[in-house]
């Protein structure tokens, strides 16, 4: 996708080197928690820092990496978890890096970070006040990073999904409302607010208006915006953030004794560790030891929403747009670019450009993907117990 971005911008007549934007590259979070993988994991590490590698050259302003907890989180891990195993994915990523002889100074200040908000404000604002501690620790100490940017943590938060109910979704507003106000207090760059009518379908007009009026509320009328760390010197949230900050290094020093977040994922440490934290949330739920509005405690008879109807001829209308473009393409010029690409992928050669070189020719993501599948082969997870 990064490819197809700077093969139009190179087609528009704009730099590529002045592309400013984000590609999430972040894989490891899928072996662990959502599941959308390929590839096994140190063919997709590759993939990740082939992308370090060739914007550190020549896309110098792009973001390369966005190494997500969001996904984590909402698999059912818990604030330490969802911290911990995005640090420990982080430092894998960034060990990579550094073995391609990269210079941690060069590519630091490209990496950001992706985090969920959950309900309990005061846990979620120590989580984000303990990740820059930590992340400045990490860069400063382990990857002996010298300039000042190569130490901040940067992130993006989005309200929980997971948190939503299908149940008097009305109550939803409350909550992104609670789970938004963290994240600005926590100290997010950027914030995205789910709508309260996602547990339902994809959202509405009216429920995406809404949660983008949360936002500005926020912003303009709290007063929250108006100063850095506003809960700095709070002695519970400092002891909190404390807490959270060494329950965090001990799973990142187990981790590291494993050998890695790479091991720890083939091990299935990882996933078991998620699916348990996943099941106490649940039987704590079921059994009232968590009331959770609507589901377990305050429960009502359903009133009826309106809900979002996708149009199905948008399916039709893409796969119709698809066959008149591998008609109306050099399908020599394509079967060409392909082979070129494999012949890179059997080597140690980064593919970056013969991915782009494909994506000039027009060949789709699915073609460009096969063919990595046939070299690198197709994972299968360990069976989680």
């Amino acid at each position: 996708l990064l490819a197809m971005y700077a093969a139009l911008a190179e087609k528009q007549g704009v730099q590529v080197s002045e592309l400013r934007g984000t590609v999430q590259n972040d894989i490891l979070k899928e072996y662990v928690a959502r599941g959308t993988y390929i590839y096994p994991p140190r063919e997709s590490i590759r993939l990740i820092t082939d992308v370090f590698e060739h914007c550190s050259k020549n896309m110098g302003k792009w973001n390369v990496i966005s190494m997500s907890g969001y996904h984590i989180r909402e698999a059912g891990a818990t604030a330490v978890q969802e911290l911990a195993f995005t640090l420990a994915n982080a430092i894998e990523y960034v060990n990579a890096a550094l073995s391609r002889k990269l210079n941690i100074d060069e590519f630091a200040s490209q990496l950001s970070f992706f985090f969920a908000s959950h309900n309990d404000l005061f846990e979620e604002v120590a989580k984000f006040r303990a990740a820059r501690r930590i992340w400045a620790r990490i860069m400063k100490d382990r990857f002996k990073a010298e300039k000042k940017e190569s130490l901040l943590l940067r992130f993006h938060v989005q309200t929980s999904g997971s948190t939503l109910t299908a149940q008097q979704p009305e109550n939803n507003v409350v909550r992104v409302t609670m789970q938004a106000l963290a994240a600005v207090l926590g100290g997010a760059q950027s914030i995205h607010t789910n709508s309260m009518d996602e547990a339902l379908a994809l959202p509405t007009e009216k429920a995406v208006r809404i949660a983008l009026r949360t936002q500005q509320i926020i912003g303009h009328e709290s007063g929250v915006a108006n100063t850095i760390d506003p809960l700095g010197g709070s002695y519970y949230l400092e002891w909190l953030t404390n807490d959270m900050e060494e329950k965090v290094w001990k799973y990142i020093e187990r981790i590291d004794g494993m050998g890695g977040m790479l091991k720890a994922i083939e091990t299935g440490f990882v996933q078991n560790e998620i699916t348990e934290s996943a099941f106490r949330y649940q039987r704590d739920m079921e059994t009232k030891g968590r009331v959770v509005v609507g589901i377990n405690e305050y429960v009502m008879e359903q009133e009826p929403i309106e809900t979002l109807k996708v149009d199905t001829t948008v399916e039709e209308r893409r796969i119709g747009s698809l066959k008149e473009l591998r008609t109306g393409r050099d399908n020599g010029k394509v079967a060409d670019v392909l082979d070129a690409l494999k012949k890179s992928a059997e080597g140690d050669e980064n593919l970056f450009p013969p991915v782009l070189g494909a994506v000039k020719s027009y060949a789709t993501l699915g073609e460009i993907s096969k063919t990595l599948k046939d070299v690198f082969g197709e994972y299968k997870s360990l069976q989680m117990y």
